[in-house]
């Protein structure tokens, strides 16, 4: 560790080179030094920014596994950050913030947060959900015979997580990498909200109509009138797949 720039600098001595690479982002300097002690301590590469300007500027230059983010932030806060990021950027993001209450939670995934988690929480709750969503953030098999599965236009690759409409990549956040995986597997069966929130628990179940609604943004003509990803009401959601 070294001071550079009048902020803490964590560098990857002692870290193996694939170690994942973090870019926590929170206007006090305290909690930085502090977050980035902790989570390097648990083998992850970390970077610091005090504000969003400063983390543009290291996404410029690097190339991170995942955010931690602070929502309310002076200059441009959390939420419109990771709104303006998600124009054109995946990377995973865990938003951070003191408040608690329900609109906050859903404005943070509306933004395209990944996961929430609100202050004050323990640290090692803190590794839990950084571990958790990068394992979601690795493309996997899904458990179907069917390595792509297509859907009107659109194809989803399911052994490398990829979503095209023809030709083109359309650009998805490793959520929506996850909740597409698991309804392809399914091949048009419903796929109830429960299993949708998967090992994130009953307060991401809450929030995956909004994420779903993310996603029909993506790939369906008319969102409000879904014809791809149905609403099974009072049970989940499926994926209509071409025969």
């Amino acid at each position: 560790m070294s001071e550079r720039g009048g902020d803490l600098d964590v560098t990857a001595a002692g870290l193996k080179d694939d170690a994942p690479h973090l870019l926590l982002v929170d206007d006090d300097r305290r909690i930085r030094e502090l977050l980035a002690r902790f989570v390097a301590k648990d083998g992850y590469r970390v970077t610091l920014a005090s504000n969003a300007d400063e983390a543009k500027s290291h996404l410029k230059h690097f190339a991170f596994d995942l955010i931690v983010l602070d929502a309310m932030m002076p200059g441009q806060n959390g939420f419109d950050f990771a709104t303006e990021l998600r124009r054109s950027s995946d990377v995973p993001i865990l938003m951070l913030t003191a408040r608690a209450d329900a609109d906050d939670r859903v404005r943070g995934f509306e933004a395209g947060a990944d996961d929430y988690l609100t202050k004050p929480y323990e640290p090692r709750e803190l590794l839990l959900r950084i571990a958790s969503i990068l394992r979601r953030s690795v493309p996997r098999v899904a458990k179907t015979d069917q390595p792509m599965v297509h859907f009107g236009d659109f194809s989803f690759q399911v052994d490398r997580g990829e979503l095209r409409q023809d030709d083109t990549l359309v650009r998805i956040t490793e959520r929506e990498r996850d909740i597409l995986a698991v309804l392809a597997a399914a091949r048009g069966e419903t796929v109830s909200r429960e299993t949708l929130a998967g090992s994130a628990g009953p307060a991401n179940e809450r929030t995956i109509d909004v994420q779903i609604n993310r996603l029909r943004r993506k790939i369906e003509a008319d969102p409000a009138e879904p014809v791809h990803l149905q609403t099974v009401r009072g049970v989940g959601y499926r994926l209509v797949v071409n025969s």
